[in-house]
């Protein structure tokens, strides 16, 4: 039996060691999914207010990035597999505002999920070179 496969878009977030924590998160991203396709990847000032500016220190800034491909994998178990890489690559969600890499699926089979990250320009600029 041939298994149903979803398309997928996933961004892909580091504020701390950025390209290195981002270059691993790609090397489990490409073993993860199938046609699995990067946009470029932008440095962006961090959003809201988080733990640097209770702090009123400078968060370093953001680089981030879209992933499209295909899985196998059911919507709830895809992020549990996120979650668990993010976990693997150092990511830790404690209150100083650094981020080893974050990995959030905004599409799932044309459903759209994380609604404020599809209004921000980094995402609108990277969701067309996908």
């Amino acid at each position: 039996m041939v298994q149903k496969q979803h398309h997928v878009i996933i961004s892909l977030a580091s504020n701390s060691n950025q390209e290195a924590h981002l270059e691993a998160a790609r090397a489990q991203l490409t073993q993860l999914l199938t046609e699995v396709h990067f946009t470029s990847a932008i440095y962006t000032d961090p959003v809201g207010n988080g733990p640097c500016s209770m702090f009123n220190v400078q968060c370093p800034k953001y680089l981030n990035q879209l992933c499209q491909g295909t899985t196998g994998l059911g919507m709830n178990l895809l992020n549990e597999v996120l979650k668990e890489i993010e976990k693997r690559l150092g990511r830790t969600h404690n209150e100083d505002g650094i981020v080893t890499v974050d990995l959030d699926i905004l599409e799932y089979d044309n459903e759209r999920f994380h609604h404020r990250d599809w209004e921000r320009n980094y995402v609108k600029d990277l969701i067309n070179e996908l």
